[in-house]
């Protein structure tokens, strides 16, 4: 019978691997900013609609280039610029190209319209005259060339890109040409270089945190077992988890993302504490006595339903990520559930096969490791049991302390802030902040309500300009274009281009609207006005200032236009990739709660059914709050804000936090109801539980510790604070938790029930 059971374990075991395991080949990474826009958003739908009328606004990348004479008004410097635009031009995935260097502004005389470089690339006189032409009119060239006339910019509009592949061909076309054409000192910015930039990270940290994780997994078993089957058997049952997880998501063309990089590590640590558990009971077991399948059955018996509640309320934890706003993040809890499931299974199939194959193990040299194990857990045993008021003052004082950090939480993240200062993408943005007023994407909708009225209707444009102007100043935007800027070019255009006449016309509108048909091919005309005129756009760029001075920005703007416009007759609307990533940070702290919510119900129908008693329920709730109280204070007062990847902390640790809590109580169990007393049976348990506890907590912390070696500040700051939380749940555990049950578990009862 126990061969036959070991051979279906076998047998099933090889199935499941065989079969997710042939996806693997089809495993890719992808890193795409519009996944983690917002789901069931009106605003994402809104988006939706506005780049089917204008185009994607996240479909451009900048080029910077930075003159080695100090100045980009050198006809030489200029020259390469403009072989560099006209080459760009012809790459078929390039569908404009905006360049100072081949850049005109029109002039219109009765002879017709003239189309005037801004700068005269080949005549060094014309370019003195340029550069002042330039410094006294803000739009022409102002925002593709940098105040101190040190830089330039070129800006690329490019076809939506699909994949990596697209992605790379484009971005090593342009590097190619940049450095052949003679550009040393240059800068890219956009969503394609750094989607490709965190792919490259990804797949780099990938390996580095699987390879740390195997080997911390190995010390710790080799310390804790010192045999080779006790480090083998259990490497084999992660490693396992590991493939089916990650050829499901192969399966179902999930690709590996920044958050599901965490997946493996949290794999590792999550299986290591399923088999430390069965492990230590079965070398338990043997020390009594019993034979090799006698503590086989024992271990199954006594940790197998332990291990599935607690894997339960794991994968629980991170099911209710389903609650989130941003699919990846979804997508990461559906996952990495399975993936806490794969291992429980692999734990329990694979391994007691394994152990009744092999000989049985010495535990003779167990005994002094045993003896200063117990010798430690009775010495704290007697202090936490003589010392239980204590233990409460000082919990409670540090829970106070903690939940006044609470209040200096906030909720603010930057499109790029998880890269370190000094990496070269980072350092790419910083250059376009400082020179370009930023490469952040600003767009704003625009309705024309009266329908007597067309979006080049003086009394439009004048509302249109109201807006430019409090985007120029207060809002602290660059790089405006809006059909007011439209109309202030015609107008300058009709008085000879004079610097004085870029403004909106006093009295010579007519001969202003006869000439809008001559600037339709204009550069940018179609892409901020529908071929109707019943619908524009104004677009800008702004610095990455974060998302919570940028939501302010926003209601600020949006109170500007309720008072000061006039909404009978246009309407403006705030919408692109910016405001949609910046409306994820207004779900953080909701998404939060109502999955911690969800988790905590689990976890409290779990305790009401294994022990019938509502106090048990808080008993083993208790615990594992104030760890994650501490951890949102920690933060608080570290300044460590609420952003996508730090949102996910709490849900994690409580879910993987909890397990040990529900190893104790679980073991209580058992020993009421073996006919102990509730003191006895309270000590059996942590003396029994306490060496598991400590070694799976300090594996657990450990593992996640592995991540703050990542170039990703989000995932630095999971791998930390996880780590903590979990410390700070080991302690709780083998000190408040005591008391708790000391204290408000009532014997009778909920005994005879057990």
């Amino acid at each position: 019978m126990v061969k036959r059971l070991i051979y279906i374990a076998f047998s099933a075991v090889i199935v499941v691997t065989f079969v997710l395991g042939f996806y693997l080949k089809d495993l890719k990474f992808n890193y795409a900013f519009e996944d983690f826009f917002p789901l069931d958003d009106p605003e994402l739908e809104y988006y939706r609609e506005f780049s089917n009328a204008f185009g994607d606004d996240s479909n451009f990348l900048i080029i910077g280039l930075n003159s080695e004479v100090g100045t980009v008004y050198d006809t030489a410097f200029l020259s390469k610029v403009r072989a560099l635009s006209d080459t760009l031009k012809v790459y078929i995935q390039i569908e404009s190209v905006l360049s100072p260097a081949t850049l005109r502004r029109p002039v219109i005389s009765p002879a017709g319209i003239f189309r005037i470089p801004i700068l005269h690339v080949e005549d060094q006189e014309k370019l003195r005259s340029d550069s002042i032409y330039i410094r006294t009119n803000p739009f022409w060239g102002s925002n593709l060339i940098s105040k101190d006339g040190s830089s330039l910019a070129i800006i690329l509009e490019h076809r939506k890109l699909y994949g990596k592949e697209s992605t790379d061909s484009l971005l090593n076309f342009i590097n190619t040409q940049v450095v052949s054409n003679g550009f040393n000192d240059y800068h890219f910015a956009g969503t394609a270089k750094a989607e490709m930039v965190f792919i490259e990270k990804m797949q780099g940290e990938l390996l580095i945190f699987m390879g740390i994780s195997i080997i911390l997994v190995i010390v710790f078993l080799a310390y804790a077992y010192r045999s080779w089957y006790g480090v083998v058997v259990p490497l084999v049952v992660i490693l396992l988890a590991v493939v089916w997880t990650t050829g499901a998501m192969a399966a179902f063309d999930k690709p590996l993302d920044i958050l599901m990089v965490l997946l493996p590590t949290i794999l590792f640590v999550v299986g290591t504490s399923d088999v430390v558990h069965i492990m230590t009971k079965y070398i338990e077991e043997l020390r009594l006595g019993k034979d090799k399948l006698t503590a086989i059955k024992v271990t199954m018996k006594e940790v197998g339903l332990a291990t599935f509640l607690t894997s339960l309320t794991t994968a629980v934890g991170f099911a209710t990520l389903l609650t989130a706003s941003v699919r990846p993040i979804r997508e990461f809890g559906v996952f990495t559930a399975f993936g806490v499931f794969a291992a429980y299974f692999a734990a329990f199939t694979l391994m007691p096969s394994i152990l009744a194959l092999v000989g049985k193990p010495s535990v003779s040299r167990k005994k002094v490791q045993k003896s200063s194990w117990i010798g430690f857990l009775s010495w704290s045993f007697r202090k936490v049991m003589r010392s239980p008021g204590l233990i409460a003052v000082i919990v409670t004082a540090i829970t106070a302390i903690s939940i006044l950090g609470i209040s200096f939480l906030k909720v603010n993240t930057f499109l790029i802030e998880d890269i370190p200062s000094d990496d070269p993408l980072k350092v790419d943005y910083a250059h376009f902040d400082q020179k370009f007023g930023g490469t952040r994407a600003f767009e704003l909708d625009i309705h024309v309500r009266d329908s007597a009225m067309d979006i080049f209707h003086p009394e439009i444009i004048r509302q249109i300009d109201k807006v430019d102007q409090y985007l120029e100043g207060p809002y602290e935007a660059g790089n405006i274009f809006s059909p007011a800027i439209i109309i202030k070019i015609l107008n300058q255009a009709t008085q000879g281009g004079i610097s004085s006449e870029f403004r909106l016309p006093e009295d010579n509108w007519k001969a202003v609207n006869r000439n809008i048909r001559r600037v339709r091919q204009m550069d940018g005309y179609s892409r901020i006005i529908t071929p109707d005129r019943s619908r524009g756009r104004i677009t800008a760029k702004i610095g990455d200032i974060g998302s919570s001075l940028s939501l302010e920005r926003a209601q600020q703007l949006r109170e500007f236009i309720a008072t000061n416009t006039d909404s009978t007759v246009v309407s403006f609307t705030i919408t692109g990739t910016s405001n949609l990533v910046d409306k994820n940070n207004e779900y953080l702290a909701r998404n939060m709660l109502q999955g911690l919510a969800i988790a905590f119900l689990v976890v409290a129908i779990i305790a009401g059914i294994m022990f019938k008693s509502v106090r048990m329920v808080f008993i083993t709730l208790i615990p594992n709050v104030i760890p994650l109280i501490i951890i949102a204070g920690i933060m608080g007062y570290f300044g460590i804000t609420l952003k996508l990847s730090t949102s996910i902390v709490f849900t994690i640790a409580f879910g993987i936090a909890v397990d040990d809590t529900l190893h104790f109580i679980s073991k209580f169990r058992l020993e009421l109801a073996k006919g102990k007393s509730k003191l006895y049976a309270l000590k059996r348990t942590y003396l029994s539980t306490g060496k598991a506890l400590i070694i799976t907590s300090i594996i657990l912390s450990g593992g996640f510790l592995t991540l703050i070696l990542s170039d990703f500040g989000g995932t630095f700051y999971t791998g930390l604070l996880v780590s903590l939380t979990l410390v700070f749940a080991l302690v709780i555990d083998l000190t408040l938790l005591p008391v708790l049950i000391t204290i408000f578990y009532k014997t009778g009862k909920a005994t005879r029930n057990s």
